[in-house]
């Protein structure tokens, strides 16, 4: 048993069979009324019209508002930079227009700490680093990236000193002409206006 449609387009397509049917085979249906079929499926066609008409208008009407709050954004602006200005000997002044002085500047949070640090060796003396951002909500954004490294002494023994090896924007890089056949260590720190994040996982890698 075939089920009645639930999707318009596929219940508008049966419809329309239906008449087609009915109106190529009145023998087989005599009690189909087609006439009220069709004035039905004429009554939809009307407000599927009339609604595709309102749905134009309504995105034109749309844009229209979303423009001209943009322009009205933009006036509001330029006239709040100059009633700074004129009232800059009286901030409080700008109480008066709904406004107010400005705050001062805050200072940021340190980023928080890289994740994940993971290095590709890609060929003699190059290597690819790629690591997480900082966990969401666990610091400020981060405007840059420091790679640092640090090498093992031939024979072993403690390593040296950090050192600054590479600076990225995005959480990746290429390191070319690293020293070859030694024990490398690599580290990531974030870091913004506010100061630099715990260094991420130690990496360590011969190449």
């Amino acid at each position: 048993m075939p089920r009645f449609p639930k999707r318009e387009a596929d219940v508008v397509a049966l419809g329309d069979a239906m008449i087609a049917g009915y109106t190529a085979n009145p023998g087989d249906f005599p009690n189909a009324d087609v006439a009220a079929l069709q004035t039905a499926r004429s009554d939809y066609q009307t407000s599927k019209d009339a609604q595709l008409d309102a749905q134009a208008q309504a995105q034109l009407a749309t844009e229209g508002k979303d423009n001209n709050l943009d322009a009205l954004e933009d006036n509001m602006k330029n006239q709040l930079k100059q009633s700074e200005v004129d009232t800059s000997d009286d901030p409080e002044k700008l109480s008066l227009i709904g406004w107010g002085k400005k705050a001062p500047a805050q200072p940021s949070d340190p980023p928080g700490q890289p994740r994940a640090l993971d290095p590709v060796i890609e060929g003699p003396g190059t290597l690819f680093l790629d690591w997480k951002a900082p966990a969401r909500g666990s610091g400020g954004s981060v405007r840059s990236y420091i790679i640092e490294r640090r090498k093992q002494p031939s024979g072993g023994g403690q390593f040296g000193a950090w050192s600054q090896v590479g600076v990225a924007l995005d959480s990746e890089i290429t390191l070319t002409g690293q020293p070859r056949g030694s024990q490398l260590e690599y580290r990531v720190i974030a870091i913004n206006a506010g100061g630099q994040s715990v260094p991420s996982n130690t990496a360590a890698v011969v190449l």
